[in-house]
């Protein structure tokens, strides 16, 4: 059976400035300074990836519960901001989710993000019936780019990966979906469109896909 899964953020909604944000006031709070080039480098990671790759010099990263306290301590920051700033769903995502519900195409997230900002994030733009399941970052072991989180939110949905599309924004990602053999669809809302060739298909926003899309991508 074909199935849409969706990464969250770049792809859902674009909260690029909270999250920098958020890992800003972190540093700030432990009185230390975040790497040049951090955000960048590690848009579409897990927090349990991150901390150790690029905090080493902030703290014990190999002490797991100091891992687990910044990442919680960020998340709260980033989920204290979404609610002061509020949020929208990116262009042509409400349209895609409901073209895809009309053809009959159950839509699942596969995210590197914490459950907890997801339920808050679908709260707020009140997309929560057009998912038939979400899986985040609590549901796997290995982070993007192993292609778990993508194959975990297929088989909530009972599809298969050969006849899945994912949609994604972070390079991470599209080696995660083509790791999983899955058709991939880019959006270039976090990296120039000419980066992410390695995807299907290029889209610069969603105003343009639609079920017939999909479907055409399967074949």
């Amino acid at each position: 059976m074909a199935a849409a899964i969706f990464d969250w953020d770049g792809v859902v909604i674009d909260s690029h400035d909270q999250h920098q944000r958020s890992w800003e006031q972190l540093a700030e709070e432990e009185g230390k300074t975040l790497p040049d080039g951090f955000f960048k480098q590690s848009f579409g990671m897990r927090n349990q990836t991150i901390i150790p790759k690029f905090f080493a010099g902030w703290t014990d990263t190999g002490d797991p519960r100091e891992v687990a306290r910044l990442a919680d301590r960020k998340e709260q920051i980033y989920r204290e901001l979404i609610r002061a700033d509020g949020i929208e769903p990116l262009p042509g995502v409400r349209e895609l989710l409901g073209s895809l519900d009309d053809a009959g195409i159950p839509c699942s997230v596969g995210s590197s993000t914490p459950r907890a900002n997801i339920d808050a994030i679908m709260e707020v733009i009140g997309l929560g019936d057009l998912f038939a399941a979400i899986t985040a970052a609590e549901d796997v072991t290995n982070g993007k780019p192993a292609p778990d989180v993508f194959l975990k939110a297929t088989e909530k949905v009972g599809g298969e990966p050969r006849s899945s599309v994912v949609f994604e924004d972070a390079h991470v990602g599209i080696e995660a979906g083509l790791a999983a053999g899955m058709k991939v669809v880019a959006v270039a809302t976090t990296h120039p469109a000419d980066s992410l060739r390695d995807a299907h298909l290029v889209f610069d926003d969603l105003t343009a896909v639609d079920a017939d899309t999909v479907l055409g991508l399967l074949g």
